[in-house]
């Protein structure tokens, strides 16, 4: 081990033992520190528990694969990736479209985790290989899911993380005052 821990590697560390004291017993998932592209896998005969599996020990990856299991609902959960499409880098302008429809409430839920966990939030295009960047119309659906968020209540899983992620980095609860499209 080196002799100098750095923040990110810290903070990961929180991220994922604040993540398995709310949901390791509670609802058997784990959020694991993965060396390649990010994954859910359900639990099988090899894994007791259901695995988020974010990519290269980035925070940020973290947050949204954490967005996505917090949008999926039971059912979704039994299925490796939820059962969503994807498709990687290269889409089509239509394809990039899709994608764009689908991520609202994931980067929306993102975007509160950000806040909560006292780091600035990027959108995302995924797409850097088809030249699109995010959309002016998907900031303003994603800025819009948040508000509408913030003013009717987060789903408990997204609730019961974004509190304790506050509560970790001696924060107060996200308002709406916090989320501009300005400061992206």
């Amino acid at each position: 081990m080196s002799a100098c821990l750095s923040d990110s590697d810290t903070e990961l560390d929180a991220l994922i033992a604040l993540f398995h004291q709310l949901f390791a017993d509670s609802l058997n998932t784990v959020l694991v520190k993965g060396s390649d592209e990010p994954i859910y896998l359900p639990a099988d005969d090899s894994h007791p528990q259901h695995r988020i599996i974010f990519a290269h020990g980035f925070y940020a990856s973290a947050l949204h694969e954490i967005a996505h299991w917090c949008v999926a609902g039971e059912q979704r959960r039994q299925l490796p990736d939820y059962g969503y499409w994807y498709k990687p880098d290269g889409r089509s302008a239509d394809e990039q479209a899709e994608f764009e429809r689908v991520e609202v409430t994931p980067q929306a839920y993102e975007w509160i985790l950000t806040i909560a966990s006292g780091r600035s939030f990027h959108f995302s295009a995924d797409n850097l290989g088809g030249g699109f960047g995010p959309s002016v119309q998907f900031q303003q659906r994603v800025l819009a899911k948040v508000t509408n968020l913030l003013t009717e209540g987060l789903p408990s899983r997204l609730n019961s993380l974004v509190s304790a992620l506050c509560q970790q980095n001696g924060r107060s609860l996200p308002s709406a005052d916090e989320f501009h499209l300005s400061r992206q």
